[in-house]
């Protein structure tokens, strides 16, 4: 039987560094993340999680090293084709980040009026469709304070679906949610994921979300300033040869002093 090919990779990041004045948060950072995986970054606070995903969707430059889409440097690509990469990955805050003073549609409406000359009941279309896919085409007119905050999260991925990414980025899903709130959204982006198609990146520190979603995990160091370990969570839990990594995963106490 022939070895099933490896997939080409989506994502590569290469020889990373992270650094803001001077100090280096994230140094020589390397790994992949292949088409329609779910993959999380995780770590204790501090670690630069959220730091190595704002560089990802092109906030931030690398100090050093590369983030490649495909065959693209995103810091080296500059005007439309910048843009047209940009327009790649969809983007959910951990606030959800909606416009107070638009209804939900109009919030899913945004990317369409920015990147696309589509007519205006199209775009509708599309948000609309957008919404029904994450069970909230019933509140489209409705204020983003006008729903609950795992609503607005659900929201706030449908806008970043708008523009059919390959690729969705998503800060702390979970923050702020209750248990089933935060059970409930693990399932959708399963559910996206499995019949979409779509890559996702994940920044969290919730243990269940991560055991639920994630295919596979890279844990971010404070004190190397780079990967701790790699692997599927659970595996990494039960097997990893680093304590530390063991306790921080079946969220045991740490003793005082030791890593």
């Amino acid at each position: 039987m022939t070895p099933k090919e490896k997939p080409i990779p989506i994502v590569r990041v290469e020889e990373f560094v992270a650094a803001y004045d001077g100090t280096v948060i994230l140094d020589n950072v390397s790994f992949q993340v292949y088409p329609g995986e779910v993959f999380v970054i995780l770590g204790g606070s501090g670690c630069g999680k959220s730091t190595l995903l704002k560089h990802m969707i092109g906030l931030y430059e690398p100090a050093a090293g590369r983030i490649l889409f495909g065959d693209k440097d995103l810091a080296q690509t500059r005007g439309r084709a910048r843009t047209e990469l940009l327009r790649g990955l969809g983007v959910m805050y951990q606030s959800g980040a909606l416009f107070g003073s638009l209804t939900l549609l109009e919030n899913v409406r945004i990317p369409l009026e920015e990147f696309t000359d589509l007519a205006s009941e199209h775009m509708d279309w599309i948000a609309r469709m957008k919404l029904d896919l994450v069970g909230l085409l019933d509140f489209a007119n409705h204020l983003p304070d006008e729903i609950s905050g795992g609503m607005q999260k659900r929201a706030a991925i449908a806008r970043a679906m708008a523009l059919d990414p390959p690729i969705l980025f998503l800060d702390e899903p979970s923050a702020g949610l209750d248990p089933i709130t935060s059970a409930e959204l693990d399932q959708l982006i399963i559910s996206i994921s499995r019949t979409m198609n779509i890559t996702f990146v994940v920044v969290t520190h919730e243990l269940p979300s991560i055991y639920t979603i994630a295919d596979r995990v890279i844990m971010l160091d404070k004190v190397s300033k780079g990967i701790m370990a790699t692997g599927d969570p659970k595996d990494l839990r039960d097997n990893s040869r680093s304590p530390w990594v063991r306790q921080f995963l079946q969220r045991e106490v740490t003793p005082s002093g030791t890593r």
